[in-house]
């Protein structure tokens, strides 16, 4: 009983035989029981036509219990005779016809003759017809006809099973086709084949299932591309450094170049550039284990930028783009670990100065919103794709025209800055519309 489709099989026959069952044994019974009833009221009708032509006949009910007891004589010889299936009590309510339960000449009361069926010859009421209580009698046609009803209802319960056993049999099959499907995608993943995509075969559970396996397929192959390519990137930042390093060491050893503070400076700041890479990548395996460090304390968001506006004064000034800080008054103070944020807002400042032209600006701005705290750097410089926009923050990724970090950075800036305001329980977003500007907000909850 290991396969599902088996098991789904067995189940829907079972409940369908069950059913099934049911509904025939129900069928069989109450057209058993009508079918009895009608008999019983034919013979009824019979036997109370029968007692009123004798009485007209005989003007009493004298010998009427031979005459009734002849008229059920059995037309097979030598077959037992049937107990009458009815009582006659004449007009002074005694028995005239005896039949068990009841007695020659026993008196009935008045309660029990009104459940009867009255005689009435020529306007008067001559005698009352009671049941036996006995099941109808019934004759070769009649028997028949309950036989062949039967077999109708046991054909029908048969072939109802059979229509049972092969919708099952389809049902099973298509509901276990998309589990099929996925088993082989999954094996095939564990072979090393990520990228994998199975039909969506229907809009039910099963659908949505496999519509959330494709998507994490498709998700795990991007995963796996990036971070060979994330590979290859810090394997490229890390051997450049390290390939001037050792090349100045060589010559130094060799003497075919002198030793100068030049060249040690130069050999100095390739190693603060393999110092700065490795603490981009502790600070995302911090974040991704939740282990990064936060040193909180409460500060007020126009004294954070304030303070990035003044590390940044100089550079916005010496690159000729206007740097201003716009807060709006009585904010309330944001619980965070300061040195982090900074980091954060710095990356973002960085990327604007280093994408907006001579004669733009720059603008760092807060504001309360819906009990968050709203920190944005706008800058109008020459805006990001939007075919790469949705990708900035992804550790991974590196576009030629994107705001990843140049000239001496990691390549990790935007990345990290999204774990950090993440640890904080905030969110980072980018807008940006190509030639005209980016503005980078970052969302905190208020203290």
């Amino acid at each position: 009983m290991r396969s599902l489709t088996l098991k789904l099989i067995l189940a829907f026959l079972l409940i369908s035989v069950i059913g099934i069952g049911l509904a025939a044994v129900l069928a069989r019974m109450v057209t058993g029981r009508e079918f009895d009833r009608f008999i019983m009221d034919r013979s009824r009708v019979e036997f109370v036509a029968n007692a009123a032509a004798y009485y007209q006949t005989r003007g009493s009910w004298v010998n009427a219990d031979d005459y009734f007891r002849q008229l059920g004589v059995p037309p097979e010889p030598g077959a037992p005779q049937r107990p009458l299936q009815f009582v006659l009590v004449d007009q002074a309510g005694t028995v005239v016809t005896p039949s068990q339960p009841y007695r020659a000449g026993e008196r009935i009361s008045a309660k029990e003759l009104a459940r009867g069926k009255p005689i009435v010859v020529d306007g008067r009421q001559v005698g009352t017809v009671l049941d036996a209580g006995r099941a109808p009698a019934l004759n070769d046609r009649e028997a028949q006809y309950l036989a062949s009803t039967n077999q109708a209802l046991a054909l029908a319960a048969f072939g109802a099973v059979a229509i049972a056993l092969l919708l099952g049999v389809l049902l099973a099959r298509n509901l276990t086709r998309p589990l099929r499907d996925l088993t082989q995608a999954i094996q095939a993943m564990s072979r090393g084949e990520l990228k994998q995509q199975v039909p969506v075969r229907s809009s039910d559970e099963l659908g949505a299932l496999t519509q959330a396996f494709n998507q994490m397929s498709a998700d795990l192959a991007r995963s796996n591309e990036l971070r060979r390519q994330m590979t290859a990137d810090i394997a490229h930042d890390l051997r450049t450094p390290l390939t001037v390093i050792t090349g100045y060491i060589e010559a130094l050893r060799d003497g075919v170049l002198k030793p100068t503070p030049a060249r040690f400076e130069a050999m100095n700041n390739e190693a603060q550039q393999l110092k700065r890479l490795v603490e981009d990548l502790r600070t995302l395996s911090l974040a991704d284990a939740g282990e990064l460090p936060l040193a909180r304390q409460s500060i007020s968001p126009r004294m954070l930028l304030e303070r990035l506006a003044a590390v940044f004064t100089h550079r916005a000034e010496q690159g000729r783009i206007a740097l201003a800080v716009a807060v709006d008054e009585a904010l309330p103070e944001v619980n965070v670990d300061v040195e982090r944020m900074v980091q954060v807002l710095e990356n973002l400042v960085s990327n604007a100065l280093r994408h907006t032209p001579a004669g733009g600006q720059i603008t760092l701005s807060a504001h309360a919103e819906a009990g968050a705290m709203l920190m944005t750097v706008q800058d109008t410089g020459e805006g990001i794709p939007p075919d790469v926009l949705p990708h900035i923050f992804d550790r991974f990724y590196r576009g030629d025209v994107s705001r990843g970090e140049q000239g001496g950075e990691s390549g990790l800036g935007l990345a990290i800055a999204k774990s950090i305001v993440e640890a904080h329980g905030g969110v980072i977003t980018a807008a940006s519309v190509l030639g005209q500007g980016t503005t980078f907000t970052v969302t905190l909850p208020s203290s």
